[in-house]
């Protein structure tokens, strides 16, 4: 039995040593770097340990910005991106004909690449001096005034994000979405419709909780995800995304370390382990209410 557990771990060194090394050490970093002091990265020296890293960035004002941003990004795309998906995946599930057509088109955008798919929404919105862009010429052919989607007010920035965020996850829900109502037992809706079941009872007493656990995976996922998005903005504000006023978490921990005013790795340490708290709080609340609603 003894020669077998040191067969074991001699299987599963490699592992542990890639956790080790590429996981736990940097994770141990961060911590060390948030509590230096008056670090000076060229140097490599600092003055003390403490806690004036994490009350320098509470009290900046970029990245307060990128807090409400993140979190406004989060509570819009996760429960919009989730229910439209559920909904695209019963209608596919409804269909028949040109099935596996829909879904190609539909995941279509998951293997796009996300820059590609930015600068394709900011062709759609942006203003030029020579056109006003689609959209624009939509919302006038409607009656309505053009808006400055890149570069003007701070919602019509958002709206633009929380579009693009919510096009670009959805295909993935979608997919397992469509998976999970495929294995739901068809007895359950054979015996249901014997009782003369609405299919509305029948969603929401038969569908939705068989396919719940997969829901609340697909939350879960959806707020870490959200709350790590960066690239997105990028594509459509470009770099300097303090100045555009669409900042994340992420591009804050970015900025500090490699941006114009970058250097202070204590300060982005101290960013991402805040950032870190945040997601932890949030997936743990969410699975407490999946394990208390099975």
């Amino acid at each position: 039995m003894e020669q077998n557990n040191r067969k074991a771990w001699l299987y599963l060194l490699p592992a542990l040593a890639f956790l080790g090394v590429f996981m736990i050490y940097p994770l141990v970093d961060v911590v060390i770097y948030s509590v230096e002091e008056g670090y000076n990265s060229a140097s490599q020296t600092f003055f003390g340990y403490g806690f004036y890293n994490f009350d320098f960035v509470l009290h900046d004002a970029y990245f307060l910005q990128a807090v409400r941003n993140t979190l406004v990004l989060v509570a819009i795309t996760v429960p919009v991106s989730t229910g439209l998906s559920l909904l695209i995946a019963l209608g596919l599930s409804s269909i028949k004909p040109l099935r596996n057509l829909f879904q190609t088109v539909y995941f279509l955008p998951y293997v796009t690449n996300t820059l590609a798919v930015g600068l394709v929404f900011m062709i759609l919105f942006k203003q030029t001096e020579y056109s006003q862009g689609l959209i624009n010429l939509l919302i006038q052919a409607f009656g309505g005034s053009a808006v400055d989607f890149i570069n003007g007010p701070w919602w019509a920035k958002m709206t633009v994000t929380c579009i693009y965020t919510v096009w670009i996850v959805m295909p993935f829900k979608i997919l397992i979405l469509t998976s999970a109502l495929a294995s739901v037992n068809q007895d359950y809706y054979n015996a249901a419709r014997m009782d003369g079941a609405s299919k509305s009872r029948i969603f929401f007493k038969i569908t939705l909780p068989m396919i719940m656990p997969i829901v609340f995976y697909l939350i879960i996922t959806g707020f870490i995800g959200a709350f790590k998005a960066y690239s997105d903005e990028v594509a459509l504000f470009g770099t300097d995304l303090n100045a555009a006023g669409m900042n994340t978490m992420v591009g804050y921990v970015y900025d500090m370390l490699y941006g114009n005013g970058g250097g202070f790795p204590s300060y982005a340490a101290a960013a991402a382990l805040i950032l870190f708290a945040i997601i932890l709080t949030i997936t743990v609340i969410n699975l407490l209410v999946s394990r208390g609603r099975r």
